[in-house]
């Protein structure tokens, strides 16, 4: 019974990790829009209020990913709902 326990909490503990891994990758993603529309703006300047508000759409919906990850992580660490199930089925 201790050994599976044990067996869930650390796949949990693994998943939380790559849950956490996104918020690597989204930094990783955000910066690559800045970048884009910084050159952008510098090769048609007129167009960069235009380039701007899109980058803010695109830069939101990529933290949205990260938010993500970081809720999964918190939920597989602290609120675990795999170990109930488990202590049932043993029950």
């Amino acid at each position: 019974m201790q050994d599976s326990l044990a067996f869930i909490i650390a796949v949990a503990q693994i998943a939380a990790a790559l849950a956490l891994f996104n918020g690597v990758i989204t930094t990783l993603g955000q910066s690559k829009i800045v970048v884009s529309a910084i050159e952008a703006i510098a090769r048609q300047p007129e167009a960069s209020g235009t380039v701007t508000s899109t980058m803010f759409i695109g830069l939101a919906m990529g933290e949205t990913s990260g938010i993500y990850g970081l809720l999964i992580a918190i939920i597989l660490l602290f609120a675990n709902p795999l170990i109930p199930i488990y202590l049932n089925y043993i029950a």
